[in-house]
């Protein structure tokens, strides 16, 4: 059986854990920081899991990845996924041409991948949503967020459960192969594995620099909101902003991206100014969060306003973004049973079981019932010409 190690304890390398460990002679995660350390990119209060892409593609692998988050959730016990749908926005004072939008777009996706949809007219909007005013809305109703904190938790325990070992503070000096196995070095020992993961975020590059003999670099950079803020309605107000009565919501086309209050976790409704590097910014009069809420969100209009980070400590999204846009998930060329899973371009949490199921499949049997083809890490290999760093 194998001898697995996973460089990295992010949502993806605990989910590559999560799948690898029944079939494994052993898993051990290695972390240079902490499992759930607030710096890290996949760790916050909540994230978005939704299927509402222009990429059939990515809202074909979201539809898998949901299955994989309800088949955790069943094992569990435990609510991971609050299911409030997730509703794209249009303004006509906002973005004139409405049926050219991110929301028009991507619910004409889910419509040819028939997922569960709703389209939304101004009055419609009103009538079920009277926290908006907008012009148009379109839902994708198996959609919502992932409670982060409850993730990390069931995560946590289910790996201790399947005798996976994880270690903290463990900076990885040199990869090597020694006798037909990978010899793994850290600061406080060594350890050998048939098959190596490197789920190491923007710290890839620098694992990739420790394994012997690999040029490969791959094209990342980091990335985060410009603005992640909360915003505090009145406490007569406030049940109206929770996940019972408001989606998750996005106005991509202008950078908008918002969750609703979670009750006895964050104090308001989370509203972040981000650019999303796969659609196209449209010039418009919203060039902040508050500039979204005077003009589609009139019962925030008098919300106390306060960082994200201030009030939270943790709950700030950060991101690893390629140069090509694209996930790079499968083996590293040139090195036997070694895999690499990086790049998930600020949208990553959602698709976790599905990249950690893949990893381990990989890991495990050399192969995956998935098509990664276009994901493949060889692709940097000719990157500009050469290899890249």
């Amino acid at each position: 059986m194998t001898r697995l190690v996973i460089v990295g304890g992010g949502v993806v390398g605990l989910m590559t854990a999560y799948y690898a460990a029944p079939q494994a002679e052993s898993v051990t995660v290695l972390d240079r920081s902490r499992v759930g350390d607030p710096g890290t990119a996949s760790f916050s209060l909540t994230r978005s899991v939704r299927h509402d892409y222009l990429d059939h593609e990515y809202a074909r692998q979201a539809a898998e990845a949901r299955r994989l988050w309800l088949e955790l959730q069943a094992s569990a016990g435990r609510r991971l996924l609050v299911d409030c749908g997730c509703l794209n926005l249009a303004k006509a004072s906002v973005t004139p041409d409405i049926e050219a939008t991110y929301g028009a777009r991507s619910f004409d996706v889910l419509a040819q991948l028939d997922l569960r949809r709703e389209s939304l007219d101004g009055s419609d909007l009103a009538g079920r949503f009277p926290q908006f005013d907008a012009d148009a809305g379109w839902l994708d109703v198996d959609a919502g967020y992932a409670d982060v904190t409850t993730v990390t938790e069931v995560l946590s325990a289910a790996l201790r459960e399947r005798g996976v070992q994880i270690r903290e503070g463990a900076e990885i000096t040199s990869i090597r192969r020694d006798g037909g196995a990978w010899e793994i070095s850290t600061a406080e020992g060594s350890l050998t594995a048939d098959a190596v993961v490197v789920a190491a975020g923007l710290g890839t590059n620098d694992v990739l620099a420790a394994l012997d003999g690999c040029g490969l670099r791959f094209p990342l950079r980091p990335d985060r909101p410009a603005q992640s803020k909360y915003f505090i309605p009145p406490e007569e107000h406030r049940h109206r902003f929770t996940d019972s009565f408001l989606p998750v919501f996005a106005y991509l086309d202008v950078g908008i991206y918002g969750h609703p209050i979670v009750p006895g976790r964050t104090p308001g409704v989370k509203i972040g100014f981000y650019h999303p590097p796969d659609v196209e910014v449209v010039p418009s009069p919203i060039g902040s969060v508050e500039d979204f809420v005077a003009h589609c969100m009139p019962g925030l209009r008098d919300a106390e306003v306060v960082d994200v980070a201030v009030a939270s400590g943790v709950d700030t999204c950060s991101y690893d973004l390629v140069a090509d846009d694209e996930f790079i998930i499968g083996p590293v060329p040139g090195a036997d049973r070694l895999y690499v899973g990086v790049g998930w371009r600020g949208t990553g949490y959602k698709f976790a079981p599905w990249a950690g199921l893949t990893l381990a499949q990989l890991a495990i049997r050399q192969d995956t019932g998935y098509d990664i083809g276009r994901f493949r890490p060889a692709r940097f290999l000719a990157w500009e010409g050469g290899t890249t760093s």
